[in-house]
């Protein structure tokens, strides 16, 4: 027979004493700043809208949210570094989607980001151009298809590494397209956009901040853009769709938690996050860089968007047979 003795009676009303008390402490996060870990150096187009959003959610969250850069190897380095932190609501990454969705296929060193990170918003929504030296003799997509098939494999496309949405915004071009391209990765979006301009490589799926300018310049070619439809910074651009080439390649940022954050802080980080990007000055920040407003999508829905997307990209990483590196 169990006995209720004193020590029990004072050691479960010792806990009924600190349950309120953590519940507050819960209740009335954050007490201290939030840090936002950004997988890749300062200055990248992920770096500067997690500022950005940073500065609009520190008067929202009454702490300041600070960035931290923990660059190298395509993201997975920050991403480990939040799913191994205390899940308290204080450590945040800050993700470019293929982070998240194909890094697990193809990096070694990736988590198992479905079991690693909790999803919380959507923050971004934003497609690729596919830009060309100026002397490449194509005007359109059709052209440089048929350029394509005269000589297989002597067309080339740089990215910014194994896997990411440059790289495989270039295999399912190929791939829709019936056609053989080589495939040219390097170390960051700069140096393989760099090359196209320069005529070493003949093409580059690049995101839109790094090459409107230099589209606007005369120094590259822009012949489609990777979306469903057309871009305000490139309005006369037609999409690969519109040119009979049934494609689509889109990115995405987002922000994750450590595994068993609390509910109610990831609750209020979404609040607080749809309220931010409302702001004037976010909106603005995206259109600047060629970046658009996500779809309005609940916890739950970007959750499912997330493992939706894992999904796809590896059955379509396996497909391509892209090599694990």
């Amino acid at each position: 027979m169990n006995r209720l003795t004193r020590r029990h009676a004072l050691a479960l009303g010792s806990t009924a004493l600190v349950l309120p008390s953590s519940l507050h402490a819960q209740a009335a996060w954050p007490t201290q700043p939030v840090s936002f870990v950004v997988g890749y150096a300062a200055g990248g187009g992920a770096d500067i809208v997690a500022r950005e959003l940073a500065h609009l959610l520190t008067p929202l969250f009454g702490q300041q949210v600070i960035v931290e850069n923990k660059g190298g190897a395509a993201g997975a380095i920050g991403a480990r570094f939040v799913s191994q932190a205390k899940p308290d609501g204080y450590t945040i990454f800050y993700a470019v989607g293929t982070n998240v969705v194909t890094n697990p296929h193809v990096l070694k060193s990736s988590i198992d980001t479905l079991k690693g990170l909790v999803p919380i918003i959507q923050t971004t929504d934003y497609q690729y151009v596919l830009a060309v030296n100026p002397s490449v003799p194509a005007n359109n997509v059709k052209e440089l298809i048929a350029l394509a098939k005269k000589e297989p494999g002597k067309l080339t496309y740089s990215s910014s590494g194994v896997g990411g949405n440059n790289h495989l915004a270039g295999a399912l071009f190929a791939e829709a397209a019936g056609i053989e391209l080589t495939h040219a990765p390097y170390k960051g979006t700069g140096p393989a956009l760099l090359d196209v301009i320069s005529g070493i490589i003949t093409m580059n799926f690049s995101s839109l901040p790094p090459a409107v300018g230099q589209i606007k310049a005369g120094k590259l070619k822009a012949l489609a853009v990777t979306g469903d439809k057309r871009v305000s910074s490139l309005p006369d651009v037609p999409t690969l769709k519109e040119q009979g080439v049934d494609v689509a390649v889109t990115g995405w940022h987002g922000l994750f938690a450590p595994p068993k954050t609390p509910d109610a802080i990831l609750d209020r980080i979404h609040k607080e996050t749809v309220v931010a990007m409302k702001d004037p000055k976010y909106t603005g920040a995206l259109a600047k860089d060629g970046l658009e407003l996500p779809p309005n999508r609940s916890r739950a829905d970007f959750t499912k968007f997330v493992v939706d997307e894992h999904t796809f990209w590896g059955k379509k990483l396996k497909a391509l047979k892209v090599q694990m590196e």
